[in-house]
């Protein structure tokens, strides 16, 4: 462990830990736009520029490890001058369109503009225009809004190892293009878009169905497999209108294509809301206990005319490992065969 001094505030943070993450255990907050927790350093957006005791210049706390003895200071004249600075040239090159941005309201750049209180752009001249040209039916990608930080090439690259998408370009031209520049054509889990500080990734199931306002948040657990990751359901006039997930849960926000764009059977009209027994024909609705009754009753005749190995179970992956246990102890205990299968083959 590596003594720290940040702010006047003395902590102790193993060694290798970064500045940032040092000032973070200590709730001092550094602004930053290309950073997260979980994923490499990357210092673009030069945000997070703070002061330390013996350099001529400021550094990038996000990349720079934090030494012995180190005495930090994160907040002076400069260091906000350099800031605002920063944050109006990206906005120089960024729309005006917040009105209309489905980001509004959880927009990083847009929140830095508040708190510096940058209300005109005094920096003139050519802005990036880009032609929208994606076909697929999940990701919304508007690249004039992109601020170049480099969190989805690098979620892409290090947490699902796809690098469907990368750099190109230099100087003004550079832009965050997949191969060959062609529409996205990728995995679609939408990594990208839970770290895009814009809204430059977006999805397109969400346009227009709700941002922050009049929105609940309902956190549930997903039900497509049974790996049980948490999901937080945006809900607007008791409809879901987008999908996300904490940094805190168990998956650590990270979710698959389904999880994150797989919801609209929720609102589906044709979704069973009770059970259905089939009588001459037709289905009628029916409560619980009379249709496990059924089942129970029809069982219990089956075994007793053809024996217990007339009777299967087929289980679902997307239970959980405690269902299905209990699943297979209720076929060879009470109903005593082995005839036991899943669905869970790829």
């Amino acid at each position: 462990m590596i003594k720290v001094i940040i702010d006047g505030k003395e902590t102790r943070v193993p060694k290798g830990t970064t500045i940032l993450e040092a000032a973070r255990a200590l709730h001092i907050p550094i602004p930053t736009l290309c950073n997260h927790p979980k994923l490499s350093p990357y210092g673009g957006c030069r945000l997070c520029l703070v002061e330390v005791k013996g350099n001529r210049h400021p550094v990038t706390s996000c990349s720079v490890p934090a030494s012995d003895g180190m005495e930090v200071v994160t907040s002076t004249p400069l260091l906000e001058r350099i800031r605002k600075t920063n944050i109006e040239l990206l906005l120089s090159d960024h729309p005006n369109d917040c009105m209309v941005c489905e980001k509004a309201g959880d927009c990083t750049l847009q929140e830095l503009a508040y708190f510096y209180g940058i209300r005109e752009n005094r920096f003139a001249g050519e802005r990036r225009i880009y032609e929208k040209k994606d076909a697929n039916p999940f990701i919304e990608r508007d690249m004039e809004k992109c601020i170049l930080c480099g969190l989805c090439v690098r979620v892409c690259e290090e947490v699902e190892g796809v690098s469907a998408i990368d750099f190109a370009y230099r100087g003004f031209n550079a832009k965050i293009v997949p191969s060959f520049e062609k529409a996205l054509d990728c995995e679609f889990c939408g990594q990208c878009v839970a770290v895009c500080p814009t809204g430059a990734l977006t999805g397109k199931m969400w346009s227009y169905k709700g941002r922050q306002k009049d929105v609940r948040d309902v956190d549930t657990v997903c039900s497509y497999c049974g790996c049980g990751c948490n999901l937080t359901l945006h809900i607007r006039r008791n409809e879901v209108v987008r999908v996300s997930s904490r940094d805190d849960t168990i998956n650590e926000g990270w979710l698959c294509a389904k999880g994150r764009f797989g919801y609209s059977f929720v609102n589906s009209p044709e979704r069973l809301k009770t059970p259905l027994i089939k009588e001459k024909g037709t289905f009628r609705e029916a409560s619980w206990d009379e249709a496990l009754d059924l089942v129970a009753n029809k069982l219990k005749k089956i075994r007793a005319k053809h024996g217990a190995d007339a009777i299967a179970g087929l289980s679902s992956a997307r239970c959980t490992n405690e269902e299905n246990y209990l699943f297979q102890k209720f076929m060879r205990a009470a109903v005593g065969t082995n005839n036991i299968d899943h669905c869970a083959r790829l």
